[in-house]
């Protein structure tokens, strides 16, 4: 899944339950899994439901380019509904040619993949047609009883292409089953979902050169959910869920004269129909967003270049209030030899979202989700000082940042109320630290990463003995991934991460871990169209929670070979 890639990223924060490929949370920056978002070329892709589902993008990581982490004012202006950050990815270029995969491993677990591209001749106007398909499978037992695992994802992309621009229409159909211990709630039982993921989208984007482009795209998603509580009990029943999000949007940079204008612009409509969220005070909702962020440039002395962007972004709802919140960006660029940095600059962006359909329709006052159907818009306020920078084989990026989030909803535990989590309100300030370096090398590839973060938080009147997401965070991250090319067809791969994790009441493992995951692949020397690969899970058997009370899980190891042509 898209979501695999992100496991050990510096800039990303992944709390898995099982596999991240059966579910996980996405957090930037101290954030939670509601205030992170996800982008396909121009169009955010949302679940309405709950934000547990929005990594659920049912395609092919080979039909899309690899993602960009955006943050600070990027965010504010290219994000939707997401105040602490967004993936985003753009779409990959057909090329004709195509891989076959399979793999086995330990808890009865086997894999294969298929992709298929194929390009025709350059036709009139210099474009080509092109068009791909992909499958992808996956069973498992699970490395815990009651922890099977049951994945199908198809893919069929027609695409236009020329030097100047790129048109694509995709679909995608995935379905998954997940069972777990805890899998969402902290009483000791069996949980499984059950996922029906549909995504359809049109999208297309167009260079115009010298950094200026425009990309405009709609999609239509829809994703049906059956939750069981408790796989050996009889109560509570089964929870069914469906929801429907039709969505368009545009964005762009347009260069006229002395000034560059940024913009986006995006329209979602979403409805849920479920069996159990219909405790709030509605079930369909219009968002409108739209953002507009004018720049300028000066050379200045010493090879030196001072760029201003200020802007502001506009966000409303049918069923909400509106909001207004400025960008501002003030960035310098120094070429002369011997600078410290490539580029210092510092920003200011505000930012809002809206809850969603889990928090606000979940019953108040009974049950195992308690929600709340007056909870109002999140607002958040981001600065950030920071620098990027290149020399020979290295490149760097250091910020600080702080975020302040008024309204920010949480899920939390209280001993007076020991059988629900409850959806509440937040003030939380969150100041942090983050440092990537990355080397690439002929034989050695380095990216080393560390993030430190302190949260300030206050509940108000909510009784919080202890909270799943806001203040489930590393204090302190390290991570560091090696690839060694050792030769005569040989390559090793080492993903590593040292955290301490804040103290929170439902671990009930410790805090500190060392995570790590190993891979060996082999190819021929004189057949370099199949690699064969093993590889190690959770190396250390690390017994570290991700997400509080959810059990971590254990060592695995899966064999396999690809064959590409």
């Amino acid at each position: 899944m898209p979501v695999s890639a992100l496991a050990f990223e510096p800039l990303v924060d992944v709390q898995a339950r099982n596999m991240g490929e059966a579910q996980a949370d996405v957090a930037i920056r101290g954030g939670i899994f509601e205030t992170t978002g996800f982008r396909a070329g121009a169009v955010a892709l949302y679940d309405p439901q709950t934000g547990h589902y929005s990594a659920e993008i049912p395609a092919a990581p080979a039909m899309l380019s690899a993602p960009t982490v955006l943050t600070g004012a990027d965010n504010a202006l290219g994000g939707w509904n997401a105040n602490a950050g967004t993936i985003a990815y753009e779409w990959r270029r057909v090329r004709t040619g195509g891989m076959a995969s399979a793999g086995a491993g330990d808890n009865r677990l086997w894999r294969a993949e298929a992709y298929q591209g194929w390009v025709s001749p350059v036709g009139a106007g210099g474009r080509r047609l092109a068009a791909d398909v992909a499958g992808a499978w996956s069973d498992s037992d699970g490395s815990r009883t009651f922890g099977e695992s049951r994945f199908r994802r198809y893919n069929a992309r027609l695409q236009l292409a020329g030097d100047g621009g790129q048109t694509d229409l995709f679909y995608g159909w995935q379905s998954k089953f997940i069972s777990w211990p805890n899998l969402y709630t902290p009483y000791n039982v069996i949980e499984s979902d059950d996922l029906r993921t549909e995504l359809l989208v049109l999208n297309h984007r167009e260079e115009l050169g010298g950094g200026d482009f425009v990309a405009a795209g709609a999609y239509w998603r829809r994703n049906v959910d059956h939750y069981v509580y408790n796989r050996t009990g009889a109560t509570p029943g089964p929870s069914n869920h469906t929801t429907w999000v039709r969505g368009a949007g545009a964005e762009g940079r347009l260069t006229t004269g002395t000034f560059a204008w940024n913009f986006s612009a995006n329209f979602i409509a979403d409805k849920l129909e479920s069996d159990t969220l219909t405790w709030g005070r509605f079930n369909t909702r219009n968002h409108t967003r739209a953002s507009l962020a004018p720049e300028t440039s000066w050379a200045l002395a010493g090879a030196r270049k001072l760029t201003v962007l200020a802007g502001a972004v506009f966000d409303d709802t049918n069923r909400d209030a509106s909001a207004v919140s400025p960008v501002a960006r003030l960035a310098l660029a120094n070429a002369a030899p011997g600078a410290l940095a490539d580029e210092l600059y510092v920003s200011y962006a505000a930012s809002s979202q809206v809850a969603t359909y889990t928090a606000l329709n979940s019953r108040p006052s009974a049950g195992l989700f308690r929600g709340d159907p007056d909870l109002g818009r999140e607002k958040a306020r981001n600065t950030e000082l920071g620098l990027k920078g290149a020399r020979g084989n290295w490149a760097w990026t250091a910020a600080v940042f702080h975020r302040s989030e008024r309204g920010l909803v949480d899920w939390i535990y209280s001993t007076s109320l020991p059988n629900a989590r409850v959806a509440s309100a937040v003030d939380i300030d969150t100041t942090g630290i983050e440092l990537v370096a990355r080397y690439t090398g002929r034989r050695l590839d380095l990216v080393l990463g560390y993030t430190g973060l302190r949260k300030d938080a206050d509940y108000g009147n909510a009784s919080a003995d202890a909270s799943f997401y806001a203040l489930n965070f590393p204090e302190h991250r390290l991570t560091a991934a090696v690839t060694v090319r050792a030769g005569r067809g040989w390559e090793i791969r080492l993903d590593n991460e040292a955290r301490r994790q804040k103290p929170n009441a439902l671990r009930v493992t410790g805090d500190d871990a060392v995570l790590s995951a190993v891979e060996v692949s082999y190819t021929p020397p004189r057949w370099s169209a199949l690699r064969l690969t093993a590889a190690v899970d959770n190396l250390w058997d690390s017994d570290f929670q991700d997400v509080p009370a959810v059990p971590a899980a254990r060592r695995q190891w899966v064999a396999g070979a690809t064959l590409a042509w």
